[in-house]
């Protein structure tokens, strides 16, 4: 009888591609994972509750804006960061939502975009994790369309008055500042909004079936009066927000590879146990081959994650690459997800067993920064160099 592969989730051994410090960060973030964050996920999915509780943790860690030179961040190149998306979203995508929104939607566009001063005053309390940010892009009627976007910033002197209205936002209701999007007279700019700013308002989603664990907010701004030392300089236009999800979405696909780590181990360990007609549900050939698929797939998926990760770190990374990879990634992280809650049975459907929490949430991973289809077209775009948004 041949022996199992030496590590079923890592079927191709990729892990022997990291360097020793990309691999101490995996480790790192795995011991962190298993022993505070998988305990907490059932009960805080159960409870629509995000683990706020595991916050100090995490930016002592130095998960929180990993990328970034200075101002008290990590300064881990692209592969590491990419790491920690894959083992926090290993936890729950809602625990990766957190801190991808926190580093890529937030403290990136300071960083990228803002002004010397600006950097000073949020990015190091935003590695602490003393300050939470939200991304205030997405509209009810825009979604996939944020150049429709009604919320508007109206220059008065030195201030500027914001009205409008955001949806779908992560960290909405903890967040201490929020980069805000809106239509000026000269085209789409960005904001820091302190959220005790007179006249902000968030509001949490409530009743969600995914993203459970993770908080999610409509956000309100009444005649909100922001000075223009809170306008981030350096942006201008679309590019501006589209950066920030490039940044995102990169860590998404490698966040999925996880989840879908996840549901594989879940349901390897069942199948060796549940027996069926006399033997192991593991030992039929329906359930290998679709093993089998499972693990050719997530092979794909961290191969391609990995060389998207040595593209970014040479600063050669395209935005359609990111776009193929946000969407193959997911795409194959939510079929797992649902092959394996198929093939626990009616156990798949309780709360027990880990596939269906991550089934539901990869609804809205494969969703948001980015529909399915719109990332298909933006690697049509980019073959045909025709745009058929």
């Amino acid at each position: 009888m041949n022996a199992r592969a030496t590590n079923p989730l890592d079927f191709f051994q990729v892990r022997e591609l990291l360097s020793d410090e990309e691999r101490l960060v995996q480790d790192t973030v795995a011991r962190f994972v298993d022993a505070r964050a998988i305990p907490l996920m059932r009960e805080c999915f159960e409870q629509h509750r995000f683990p706020k509780e595991l916050i100090p943790e995490i930016a002592e860690l130095g998960l929180l804006g990993p990328s970034i030179e200075g101002y008290g961040c990590a300064g881990m190149n692209a592969i590491s960061s990419g790491l920690i998306c894959q083992e926090l979203e290993r936890g729950d995508s809602g625990l990766r939502s957190f801190a991808s929104v926190q580093s890529s939607l937030v403290m990136f566009p300071i960083h990228h975009f803002g002004s010397e001063a600006q950097r000073e005053k949020y990015l190091p309390r935003m590695a602490r994790g003393e300050l939470i940010g939200c991304f205030g892009l997405t509209e009810a009627q825009g979604g996939s369309d944020p150049g429709a976007m009604r919320t508007r910033a109206v220059r008065r002197g030195d201030e500027w008055i914001l009205n409008g209205s955001k949806m779908w936002i992560t960290n909405g209701n903890i967040a201490g500042v929020c980069v805000c999007w809106a239509m000026t007279d000269e085209g789409i700019r960005g904001f820091l909004v302190d959220t005790d700013t007179p006249g902000f308002k968030a509001q949490e989603i409530e009743n969600k079936f995914s993203l459970r664990a993770s908080i999610t907010s409509a956000l309100f701004f009444d005649d909100v009066r922001v000075p223009d030392s809170q306008r981030l300089p350096g942006a201008a236009g679309l590019k501006g927000p589209l950066s920030c999800l490039t940044q995102a979405r990169y860590g998404i696909a490698w966040g999925a590879v996880g989840a879908a780590q996840a549901c594989l181990a879940e349901v390897l360990e069942y199948t060796g146990e549940r027996v069926m007609f006399g033997r192991p549900l593991g030992g039929t050939q329906m359930i290998q081959v679709r093993l089998a698929d499972m693990a050719r797939r997530i092979t794909s998926a961290q191969l391609l994650a990995l060389q998207l990760g040595k593209l970014k770190d040479r600063g050669v990374m395209d935005p359609a690459q990111v776009s193929l990879a946000k969407w193959n990634n997911c795409r194959m992280a939510l079929d797992i997800a649902r092959d394996c809650r198929d093939m626990l049975g009616g156990a798949g459907i309780s709360a027990e067993h880990g596939a269906i929490r991550h089934m539901l949430n990869l609804e809205s991973v494969i969703t948001y920064e980015g529909t399915e289809t719109v990332h298909q077209l933006a690697v049509g775009r980019a073959l045909t160099g025709l745009n058929a948004f």
